[in-house]
């Protein structure tokens, strides 16, 4: 079995996941820029996180045979911030990086004005690089949210197939589907969906342009959620090839829109920028 993580926040994760997820089937992810918990004060601190998902990060997962690839963003949660918003002058110089597969996340957390400008103003930038878009539904007035994100992606120059409406569940479902964009489900251990709700919505959905993901971070969450909705879908009949669809297939589709995939893993460095991912080096 072959599984593609499309939205991890390995960042927040140790080299023992990077093994279980390899244990588990895992070649491959995308690692989306994000809240860190901890609120930055200035564009700098970006940058720096920026760097890390371009060099480190893939360095850290190559050494477990794991494909690694980012999006980049200034997330919602931080549009709201004027010490952050500088960094969406910056974002254009990342956009070009060849790890890049998307913009994200981007969307909404509070609804305000300021997301509303921070979304249109990346949903252009990823028109502009013909980038995809990884889209961030909010948690609270999740379908209200899931409707407005609609409307402005529909102003902007994107096309809907270019978009990755995430965090969906059941109330949003049909919305995000009927609107032509891609479908996104987080699976978490307490919160938001579990693999016997996704499997749900998939015998009643189809799996065609819906990816599943563990979003795991620094909150309780899971990095082998992929795994267990794919054994769960196996479970209640799906077949092996439905499986790769969702699990695979789908995230490559999606993702291989940038034309920047490189799903080979290559030998890896024993140093990045003189560091090991053993305390000291060898």
């Amino acid at each position: 079995m072959r599984i593609f993580d499309p939205h991890i926040h390995m960042t927040s994760r140790t080299t023992d996941d990077y093994r279980a997820m390899y244990d588990a089937g895992v070649r491959a992810l995308v690692e989306p820029s994000f809240w860190l918990g901890q609120p930055r004060t200035s564009p700098a601190s970006f940058f720096d996180y920026f760097d890390a998902l371009l060099g480190w990060e893939p360095f850290r997962a190559s050494q477990y045979g794991i494909a690694h690839h980012c999006t980049l963003a200034l997330n919602p949660k931080e549009a709201n911030d004027p010490r952050c918003t500088p960094v969406l002058d910056a974002l254009p110089r990342y956009l070009v990086k060849d790890s890049v597969v998307a913009v994200g996340e981007i969307g909404y957390d509070s609804m305000t004005p300021a997301e509303d400008h921070a979304l249109a103003a990346q949903l252009q930038l990823a028109a502009d690089h013909a980038l995809p878009a990884l889209v961030h539904t909010p948690h609270r007035d999740k379908l209200a949210g899931l409707h407005r994100t609609i409307d402005v992606i529909r102003e902007s120059n994107l096309p809907p197939e270019f978009v990755l409406l995430d965090h969906l569940n059941e109330t949003t479902v049909k919305a995000a589907t009927d609107s032509g964009c891609w479908a996104g489900f987080s699976i978490y251990p307490d919160t938001k969906m579990d693999e016997d709700r996704m499997v749900t919505i998939l015998q009643n959905h189809g799996t065609e342009k819906i990816l599943v993901n563990s979003a795991a971070d620094w909150g309780k969450s899971d990095p082998l959620k992929t795994r267990k909705v794919a054994d769960a879908m196996l479970k209640a009949g799906f077949t092996e090839d439905d499986v790769d669809q969702v699990l695979w297939r789908n995230p490559v589709a999606f993702y291989g829109q940038s034309g920047r995939l490189q799903l080979d893993v290559l030998t890896p460095d024993p140093l990045h920028e003189g560091n090991s991912i053993l305390r000291g080096g060898e």
